[in-house]
């Protein structure tokens, strides 16, 4: 082993209270702490922090680490101290007497590590603050923000590419919990950071019990449904129950103090001081439920969390990785459970159209939300696809070769599903041809693909013949939302691809061969039914026996 692995084992132990590294933390840390830049991927609750600590601890000079929320720099720093680490924080919650005496002890070295928010550390005076004392490295946390097509999107962020042009001898550590391939690239790319190995650990969290069910709208099982969840899995600890509006918060909350629940509501709506409480209340006490949207949670280390619900979809797989990923940090059983419904996507559909973002922005957004949907509505293994979705393949087999994880809805009890297949071969035929007639270059979306299966002659069909192809029309007994259910399934599954550099268009896996050629069989749920078809009843050529769990899981009871 190396002196600098060593150096490090010893501050993990004397200053941690750990025996051991996890995963790739011990190559991190040696990396970091030889001078090497690095962009580490782990999963919420995986020790992200000690992968920038322990450096800072074991180099000469102060750890510089950018932060984007008050609340989480708080934490860390208290708990930083607690332990004997010279830490402090410099943000907008100081008055000028704390801030000028951080600044001092930060010029004569008597920190090991300083937080600082994006905003403040671009700021001329913290420019030259960092030329008045020796740097151990910078620590860049949470850069998914950095992403302008991700959930959590910073524009501080995209200008924190000056740390490497001003101090390019100083190591930089990239840190994230969630990023698929996109948001990767974009993290190296404009980070500068395009050299740097990349560090990533498995984010499989194999205690949580995954469960989605859909709602019938305006159904009024979900309330109890919820609170049932609440009671079996809390046990006296903590939930978070995330709602996508702040009325929804404010309400959701009142009905279950009204229901004999300990909640607390928290959304930037709320009074500054009310957040705060709310939070610290959150963080300190057990027993207690906290309501809120997505602007409660980043950076909040609580390991007693039973259960993380969601009462509507989220925007993202990121975004619901991340808040789910909240839950059972302890490593102890915990549950994420969500319910969603039509509802949810329409209104989701509605602010992406309305947004004053461009063309390309909207649609990769779209693109995500309908990744996020193709998770919701999935017959598989839900902890296969989720891992899949960050490239991470699971291993995990049933006796029929189906990956199965024991551990989530759709492996504990199967739903009711239809054989898809030939749908999928024919939709993937039709990508076939659009390139045979095209050439290796052509592709399209799923609107162009989806109108020549129905035999639609748009002006965009006609202006290329695809008219002519040998799938025009193949699938007119299939509507518009039955195929887009049907894609959704396959770029789920990752049997279709979608080139979000090129505008969103459909292109082939090395999955999707296995398929067309009728190799693989492709059970799917049962496609939703348009209104006129739905008074018919739901009976299907090919749809299973459902069971009693799968009817209450679909009707949201």
């Amino acid at each position: 082993m190396s002196p600098a692995f060593d150096a490090a084992q010893r501050v993990l132990r004397q200053v941690f209270g750990h025996a051991d590294f996890r995963g790739p933390q011990a190559d991190v840390i040696t990396h970091v702490c030889e001078g090497g830049d690095a962009v580490v991927l782990m999963p919420t609750g995986g020790g992200k922090s000690l992968c920038y600590q322990v450096p800072a601890l074991v180099r000469s000079g102060t750890g510089v680490v950018v932060s984007p929320l008050i609340a989480l720099m708080q934490d860390q720093v208290q708990g930083l101290r607690e332990r004997g680490v010279r830490a402090a924080s410099l943000n907008s919650s100081l008055d000028l007497r704390q801030t000028m005496a951080t600044e001092r002890a930060f010029r004569e070295g008597e920190l090991d590590l300083l937080y600082v928010a994006p905003e403040r550390l671009l700021t001329d005076r913290f420019m030259a603050l960092l030329e008045a004392a020796p740097l151990a490295l910078f620590a860049i946390d949470e850069a998914h923000c950095v992403s302008a097509w991700g959930h959590d999107f910073r524009p501080e962020y995209l200008q924190l590419s000056v740390l490497g042009e001003r101090y390019p001898g100083v190591p930089r550590i990239a840190l994230t919990a969630t990023a698929d391939a996109l948001t990767r690239r974009e993290i190296q790319e404009r980070l500068g950071l395009g050299r740097a190995p990349e560090f990533v650990s498995s984010f499989d969290r194999p205690n949580i019990t995954y469960h989605i069910e859909e709602r019938e709208e305006g159904a009024s099982g979900v309330r109890r449904r919820l609170l049932e969840l609440l009671k079996q899995q809390m046990r006296g600890e903590s939930a978070i129950v995330y709602c996508g509006s702040r009325a929804k918060v404010d309400d959701t909350a009142a009905w279950l103090k009204a229901a004999g629940m300990d909640a607390l509501p928290y959304h930037a709506g709320l009074d500054n001081e009310i957040r705060r409480a709310h939070q610290t209340r959150f963080v300190a006490e057990s027993g207690l439920v906290i309501v809120a949207t997505i602007a409660f949670g980043m950076g909040i280390d609580k390991p007693g969390i039973r259960l993380v619900a969601h009462l509507d979809l989220p925007r993202s797989v990121e975004g619901y990785y991340q808040e789910t990923g909240r839950a059972g940090r302890d490593g102890l059983p915990a549950m994420a459970w969500l319910s969603y419904g039509l509802s949810d996507v329409v209104q989701q559909r509605r602010f992406i159209d309305t947004s004053e973002a461009d063309e390309a922005h909207k649609r990769l957004v779209g693109a995500k939300l309908e990744s996020m949907l193709g998770l919701a509505e999935a017959t598989g293994c839900r902890r296969a696809q989720l891992l899949s979705y960050f490239g991470q393949a699971w291993t995990g087999r049933n006796s029929l070769g189906q990956p199965d994880c024991g551990n989530c809805d759709n492996c504990l009890g199967p739903p009711a599903t239809w054989d898809g297949t030939e749908a999928a071969r024919k939709l993937l035929s039709t990508i076939a041809r659009i390139q045979q007639a095209g050439g290796a270059g052509a592709a399209f979306g799923a609107g162009h693909v989806i109108d020549i299966l129905r035999g639609r002659l748009t002006e965009k069909v006609k202006a290329r013949g695809h008219e002519r192809l040998s799938t025009f029309g193949i699938g007119s007994d299939i509507d518009e939302r039955g195929w887009r259910a049907v894609l959704r399934h396959l770029v789920a599954s990752g049997i279709v691809g979608i080139d979000h550099e090129r505008y969103g268009v459909l292109i082939f896996t090395q999955t999707s061969l296995a398929v067309l050629r009728g190799e693989r069989r492709l059970p799917m749920r049962p496609l939703p039914q348009s209104p006129s078809s739905r008074a018919s009843g739901s009976r299907r050529s090919g749809l299973t026996t459902t069971s009693g769990r799968a009817r209450r899981r679909r009707t949201g009871v």
